[in-house]
Parts: structure tokens; C-alpha cells; sequence
């Protein structure tokens, strides 16, 4: 292929998408370095702290749509301090500078202020896509600075932020030229909406394909706002509780079914069991349903739901549809492929269980495409996993939340380490695994012996020693990101094979038995990795003298960037 003009070779690295793979592409040679750098367009950045923005510009030079994640994963259970970092604003102000043609910008877990977003509208002119994900500090001032400025949008997706919503009327601050919008999704926002800016918005975007409302869209709104959008495929409902007998909710019904291309369903965030058949003519074509935020609708009306969706593909939902109601989606949907599960009452006692062990085992047993599943149980068995694992042997994702950690098989009292033994024995490629329930080093073994493909492990409460943790580095050779909390493993398991660390993106380590000497070990031997050690005590006694002195959290990733500038006061980089 070098005997190709590099632009020959440009058009064919067109066609490689995968980021590993075009990080292969630019090994092989000058040549193919050269020309996959100056074709990329698009880059993934998993920890924002890996690199700096002057560095990532200055090697891709073409770049249009940037991913950016920050804080670590385990952000999400709240185990890393709200003030840890992950700020955009100075990737957004190197970006203005040295890549004004930025067209897209992706951030998860990242602290985004509204001077960032204000920013970012007025700095790329031809900006059309903004998604904010589990992101934080920025109200609907920020938003309003994006509606007005960015005149090319396509794209407002925010899931999940914390926004402060000062009630201002930021959909009224997109200007009357503004009919390029295709994604508009501000269902995490809490305020009050500007009904009339909404209404006129939606008419004036004929491509508008996504659109997920909050709560404050009430029933009549989301009618007229149906009619004037027929051709949408991605449906994000607010709420509605309404009377079924009424005028308005006839209307809505026959809105309903006129959009034919609705294939996503999601939202239901406040309900009246009684108003949901009027969704049934959407579901014979849906392949996504979420109702994951939707306490109020009843089991059964759940499966009544459901038996409608029979082209089923993705479904989260809370767990009280029950272990018959999951059997039911398991007759029902024969091409499901993502099952979540959420907790309704996470405090809720085990023997109020709403699904157990056979639930899953139902739905492993009549969906064989399932290939991904985050599954939140008070129970589990040896048993149920052994014959989950042999029913879908083609899991790539595969969670399973116990949310008494440490508990046992249900039936035998015996560890679990048989169970999650067959999920990585017979799943071959299975990249990202979450275990819980009482659990020893024997698992470990077992996720060492085959977790070949595994890139993700997230583990709690688990293990005997340090042979659990060494068993994991020593065997997983593609493992990217490790998550640990709450588990005896000490100095041993963190020092004995440090070279692997530098093949991997990141390693968090809270509550184990690591101390203070050995983390500064590793720092000083392998100094292309950050080391940060963060303690939250008020007291201010942690002694960095002290080398005896358990660490309470560890954060140790590969950087190329060195100790960060912005790191608070109980953060400290060895």
C-alpha cells in the first residue's frame, strides 16, 4: 500500500472508524502516521487529563468532533469528591485558538461551566453538535449562549447533568433562522419551559428526528408539538397524568398514531397507568424502550406495555415488572439484545426482592441475542449464572449489582465465584464485567484464566488476598480500565506487576489496604503515570511523611501530560 498516493490512502482510512484501529493504522509506518493524522477527524479522549489540548491540536490538526471524558467512572456512585476536577474550559479555550473549525463536542463527567459554554458558542462558527453527559456546573444561561450563537445546530443532547435552572427562557434564545435542529433532548432539566418557544422551535425544524421532553411539557403541549413533527423516530415523553375520557387525551392518542417512525420510546417521568394504551400504536415498530424513570406505572401495566413491543432491541426498566413480568418480556421480545434493570427502592429488603435470579434466567433463556446487561437483584445464584452464561454465550457486557454486596448464593450460601466463573468462561467476548455478592479469590482466577477480551472490570467487596488483584494483571492482557473499592487487596497486588499499568488507561483503588509507601514507589518507578492520592478528611491528618498510612483513595492513569495545575487541595500527585 505504499506504493498508493497518500491521498489514495486517505480515502481508505475514511472507511476505518474504530479509534483502536485507526491507532493501529498510524503505527505501521511515516507514511501511514502521516496520513491517518491528517485525515482523523474525529478523536476519543478517555480521561481528559491524559494529554494536553495544545498536544492532541497540534497532532490532529483536522479535527472536527472531539469525546472528552472526565472525572472517573465511580463518580457515578459518588466515591470521587464533587470538586475533584475535570474542567473544559481550558480545552475549550485551546481549542478556540488552534481548532476554530470544531464542529462537535462530547463531554461525560466533566465540570462545564456557563463562561465554558459562552465560550464555546462563540468560537466556532460552524459548531453543530453539543452533548453533555452525567455533566455539572453549568445552568440554562450557558444554554441560552449556545442557542443563541450557535446558528448551525443540529445536535443539544443533555443527559443526566445537574443544570441549575434559573427559570430563564433559553428555547426562546434560538433565533427564527435556526431550522437545521435534528437531536434536542433537555429532559434532565427540572424548570419550566417556554411553551410557546418550544412549539415554534419544533415547527420551524422539518429534520427534526429526536426530540425528549421534561416534565414540565405538559399533556396538551406535547399534542400539538406531535402534530407538527410527524416524522420523528427517537420519543422522549415528559408528563402527562390525565384523564383517558377527555378531549385532550383523544387528541393525543390520534397524534400518536400518526407518527409511524417512532422506533425509540423513553421518559414517563409522572404517569397515569390509564393513559399509556395511547402509546400502543408506536409500539409494534419500537426498538428501543426506556423506562427507566417511570416509578409510577404499574407491573402490570408495564407488561401490558410490552406485549406490544415485539421488535424489542433495547430495554431498561425498573425492577418492578418482577421476575413474571420479565418472563413475559423474555416470550415477548425474541430479538432483545440490551436489558438494564434499575432499582425502584434500592433500600427496599431482600425478602421484598422484586427480581431474583430467575428473572434473568428467563430472559437468557428467550432472548438468545442478548449480548449486553446491567441487572440491579437482591439475590443471585451459582446456579442462575451457569445457566445465563450457557444460554447467551455472546455477552460483551454483562453487570450484575447485588445490592447487599457480600451476599451468597441464595440457595446454597456458597460464594458466587462458580457462577461468575461460567460468564467469563463461556461469554469469549465479553469486554466489560461487574461482579458482586460474596465472592473469592477464586473468581479472580477464573477472570484471569479467561477474560482474554475483558477491557472493563469493576469489582466491590470481593477476594481473600492479594492473589485475587495479581491474578486479574497477570491474565487479562487487553484490561484498560480497573475499578476496586472495599476489597483486602494491599502493597502486593499493587506492586507486582507495574509494567502493566502503562498499557492500561486507569486504576482506582478506595477502601483497600494499599498505603501511602507504596504508591510513592510506583510513582517514582514508573513516571509516565499519574499517581493521585485524594483524602476528604477534615481533620487534615493525613501525614504525607507517613508511609505506614493506608491510602482511602487512589487514582493512578497513564498520562503524557504530567502532574495536572489544577488539582484541589486534597489531591495529592506523587
Amino acid at each position: 500500500m505504499n506504493y498508493f498516493p497518500e491521498e489514495v490512502l486517505e480515502h481508505i482510512f475514511d472507511f476505518v472508524t474504530s479509534n483502536q484501529d485507526r491507532n493501529s493504522v498510524s503505527l505501521v509506518c511515516k507514511t501511514w502516521f502521516k496520513v491517518e493524522r491528517e485525515s482523523r477527524s474525529q478523536v476519543f479522549i478517555g480521561n481528559c487529563y491524559a494529554i494536553n489540548p495544545e498536544r492532541l491540536i497540534g497532532r490532529f490538526p483536522r479535527l472536527r468532533v472531539l469525546t472528552i471524558k472526565g472525572k472517573p467512572h465511580f463518580a457515578d456512585f459518588n466515591l470521587v469528591p464533587h470538586d475533584w476536577g475535570g474542567y473544559i474550559y481550558p480545552w475549550i479555550e485551546a481549542l478556540a485558538k488552534g481548532c476554530p473549525s470544531l464542529e462537535g463536542l462530547r463531554l461525560k463527567r466533566m465540570v462545564v461551566s456557563d463562561e465554558s459554554l459562552e465560550l464555546l458558542s462563540k468560537s466556532f462558527l460552524h459548531f453543530k453538535s453539543l452533548v453533555l453527559v452525567s455533566c455539572e456546573g453549568f445552568t440554562t444561561d450557558g444554554l441560552a449562549a449556545i442557542a443563541s450563537n450557535c446558528r448551525y445546530l443540529r445536535e443539544l443532547d443533555l443527559q443526566e447533568n445537574e443544570v441549575d435552572d434559573r427559570k430563564g427562557h433559553w428555547l426562546s434564545c434560538f433565533p427564527e433562522s435556526c431550522t437545521s435542529l435534528v437531536s434536542l433532548n433537555f429532559a434532565c432539566l427540572k424548570g419550566e419551559v417556554n411553551l410557546a418557544a418550544l412549539e415554534r422551535l419544533v415547527t420551524r425544524s422539518p429534520n427534526l428526528r429526536s426530540l425528549r421532553l421534561n416534565r414540565a411539557v405538559p399533556f396538551e403541549t406535547l399534542q400539538k408539538i406531535l402534530t407538527k413533527a410527524p416524522e420523528l423516530s427517537d420519543l422522549g415523553t415528559g408528563s402527562f397524568v390525565h384523564d383517558p375520557k377527555s378531549e385532550t387525551y383523544n387528541k393525543l392518542k390520534t397524534a400518536i398514531s400518526k407518527c409511524e417512525s417512532v422506533r425509540s420510546l423513553s421518559g414517563f417521568l409522572e404517569v397515569s397507568d390509564r393513559c399509556l394504551p395511547a402509546f400502543y400504536p408506536l409500539c409494534s415498530n419500537l426498538t428501543t424502550l426506556n423506562l427507566s424513570y417511570a416509578p409510577g406505572i404499574s407491573g402490570f401495566e408495564l407488561t401490558q406495555l410490552i406485549l406490544h413491543c415485539k421488535k424489542l432491541q433495547r430495554l431498561w426498566i425498573l425492577d418492578c415488572i418482577g421476575d413474571k413480568g420479565l418472563a413475559l418480556v423474555a416470550e415477548t421480545c425474541k430479538e432483545l439484545e440490551e436489558l438494564r434493570v434499575f432499582p425502584s427502592d434500592p433500600f427496599a429488603p431482600g425478602e421484598a426482592a422484586a427480581v431474583t435470579e430467575e428473572g434473568l434466567v428467563a430472559i437468557s433463556s428467550g432472548c438468545p441475542k442478548l449480548n449486553s446487561v446491567l441487572y440491579f437483584c437482591h439475590q443471585m445464584t451459582n446456579a442462575g449464572l451457569i445457566t445465563v452464561a450457557k444460554n447467551c454465550p455472546n455477552f460483551t457486557r454483562f453487570r450484575l449489582c447485588i445490592l447487599d454486596p457480600i451476599k451468597p448464593d441464595a440457595v446454597t450460601g456458597e460464594p458466587l465465584d462458580e457462577g461468575f466463573g461460567a460468564i467469563v468462561q463461556s461469554c469469549k467476548r465479553l469486554k466489560r464485567l461487574s461482579i458482586s455478592g460474596l465472592l473469592t479469590d477464586e473468581v479472580f482466577m477464573y477472570i484471569g484464566m479467561y477474560g482474554e477480551q475483558l477491557e472493563m472490570l469493576s469489582v466491590a467487596f470481593a477476594g481473600d488476598s492479594d492473589k485475587g488483584m495479581i491474578n486479574v494483571l497477570n491474565g487479562c492482557k487487553k484490561l484498560r480500565k480497573l475499578e476496586i473499592r472495599d476489597c483486602p487487596f494491599g502493597n502486593v497486588a499493587l506492586l507486582t506487576d507495574i509494567g502493566k499499568y502503562e498499557a492500561m488507561r486507569s486504576l482506582w483503588m478506595s477502601s483497600c489496604e494499599v498505603t501511602l509507601g507504596a504508591c510513592k514507589l510506583l510513582a517514582r518507578k514508573m513516571s509516565r503515570l499519574n499517581v493521585e492520592i485524594i483524602d476528604e478528611n477534615e481533620q487534615g491528618d493525613f501525614n504525607l511523611d507517613d508511609d505506614r498510612q493506608k491510602v482511602e483513595k487512589m487514582y493512578l492513569y497513564r498520562t503524557l501530560a504530567g502532574p495536572r495545575k489544577d488539582a484541589p487541595e486534597f489531591v495529592w500527585t506523587l
